[in-house]
């Protein structure tokens, strides 16, 4: 009866003007910066993170989460129609989408992308709203040693967001923690690498880092290819994006493989939909009767990895709410949105902002609905959306970047910030270095070394602590093999790559 009564108090919090006119912003935002190629969800995110400062939490958090939604479909379009993916989950999506277009279906392959959306985000919601309470429960025998073990196995789990290379990533891990650190000690109150700047003192705000990393440096690295991108000529309207009961038929177990995958891949740490998408791909193309399809227009190809990343975006808030840990680089981005408001995610914010999380929740339902008559229903907007010039686009994201830096503090000290770490950003991308893995750093960075130097005063065993408690001693346990698989990969490459050479010698 509790989970009725907590859903019910969620939706008595979602369907309040202000919040119900929050999730169709976030909705039809997020649609936008999926269908346009080089923004994504991660920058959208850090670009409109200061409109909601004068919100509530509350609302404030529904229209990231529905933005967060909405752009998970909305990269479906430029992936079916240009080839281009508009963010990172739904390359996948380009293999056989775009193959259906070429060959006139460009309308079915965008409705199955909907409907399979539709779906796995509802069961989605149906098991974040199952099973964060229970993990929340779990979390809440968590002190000092088992928070910090908990951390750690976050960032080390960082090479689920980097890719296949993990000393990249964890180059961009280290740097991320370097910068948590400067400002005021934690437990001295000294100042720390501030450099005897006077600004320094308040540490390096997440802000401007965000926007400078994911707004400022993606518009410098697509400024390189912005070359015009021919749009397939078709039909749009609503009979012609309903797919066909063949296509269905052909579709729903697809949908139902890439919405489980899909979650339980979201609730991993790291991990994320792009992961998912990949993954829900390759199993549906081994599991075919007509695997010789997959390639060339197959529906089920653009059913699974849509519908597997739609629900990882869901499966990623349940380690971001329950444990303050993001599941996916959007979410790192929205943890240190949580924060900002003074809000901390964890096993007590069930307890303690019950309205906060359950109007999230039931608001994530009204989401998947107004995404779900959005994308049928506006599908020809969004198509003409992707014919503005990339110059003008670049323009209008320099200015809201600025514009963000500067309204946190009204500092222009923060738009310097923002304009540095713009130039990282883009250096970052260019050198395959990971910008998600520093913003998860720098949010985890102060929680890991207030946890850790907690855990070291009340032992008397120093940091075999970790190891002398139950859950502690699991979770850094899951680190270490986290830190070890990449390392055990790398060295089984080398020896492969020298085998070859020594028997040419």
């Amino acid at each position: 009866m509790d989970l009725f009564a907590n859903l019910a108090l969620g939706f008595s919090i979602a369907f309040t003007p202000f919040n119900l006119a929050m999730a169709a912003a976030g909705v039809v935002l997020g649609t936008l910066i999926g269908a346009l190629p080089g923004v994504g969800p991660v920058s959208g995110v850090a670009l409109l993170l200061p409109l909601t400062f004068g919100m509530p939490p509350t609302s404030g958090i529904i229209m990231l989460a529905a933005l967060y939604t909405g752009s998970m479909y909305g990269g479906t379009i430029a992936a079916v129609l240009i080839d281009t993916p508009g963010e990172s989950a739904s390359v996948v999506t380009c293999i056989d989408g775009h193959q259906m277009a070429l060959r006139g279906r460009a309308g079915p392959a965008l409705g199955i992308a909907a409907l399979g959306s539709f779906v796995a985000g509802t069961v989605g919601v149906v098991l974040l709203m199952g099973m964060s309470p229970l993990l929340a429960r779990w979390a809440l025998s968590f002190g000092p040693p088992e928070t910090f073990a908990l951390m750690l196995l976050g960032l080390t789990t960082v090479t689920g967001l980097t890719g296949e290379n993990a000393i990249k990533g964890y180059i961009s891990m280290v740097l991320g923690l370097m910068l948590s650190m400067v400002g005021f000690d934690l437990i001295s109150g000294d100042a720390r690498y501030t450099a005897g700047i006077n600004e320094m003192l308040d540490g390096v705000d997440f802000l401007p880092v965000a926007i400078g990393l994911f707004g400022l440096g993606e518009v410098l690295a697509g400024a390189e290819q912005a070359a015009r991108l021919e749009i397939l000529n078709a039909r749009y309207g609503l009979r012609d994006v309903l797919p066909s009961w063949a296509d269905w038929v052909r579709s729903r177990w697809a949908i139902a493989r890439g919405t489980a995958l899909g979650f339980v891949v979201g609730v991993l740490p790291g991990a994320g939909p792009t992961i998912a998408s990949f993954l829900a791909y390759t199993v549906e193309k081994k599991v075919s009767k007509h695997p010789e399809e997959f390639g060339r227009g197959a529906i089920e190809g653009v059913a699974a990895p849509e519908a597997a990343n739609n629900a990882a975006s869901a499966g990623a808030m349940v380690p971001m709410l329950t444990l303050g840990i993001p599941g996916s680089a959007t979410t790192a981005v929205m943890l240190g949105g949580l924060m900002m408001w003074g809000i901390r995610p964890g096993p007590l914010l069930f307890e303690k902002n019950p309205d906060f999380v359950w109007g999230l929740i039931a608001s994530l339902y009204i989401a998947n609905v107004m995404l779900l008559i959005l994308n049928i229903g506006f599908i020809p907007v969004f198509v003409r959306a992707l014919r503005v010039p990339y110059s003008v686009l670049m323009a209008l994201i320099i200015v809201f970047c600025i514009t963000g830096a500067y309204s946190q503090n009204n500092k222009l000290w923060d738009v310097g910030q923002m304009l540095v770490f713009g130039v990282v950003g883009y250096a970052m991308k260019k050198l395959d270095y990971s910008p998600a893995a520093l913003t998860l750093a720098l949010v985890l960075g102060p929680l890991a070394e207030r946890a850790l130097r907690q855990a070291l005063i009340i032992s008397d065993a120093g940091v075999l602590i970790l190891f002398q408690r139950p859950i502690s001693g699991v979770l850094t346990a899951l680190a270490l093999v986290a830190v070890a698989i990449p390392v055990v990969r790398a060295v089984r490459r080398a020896l492969s790559a020298r085998g070859p050479t020594a028997q040419a010698a």
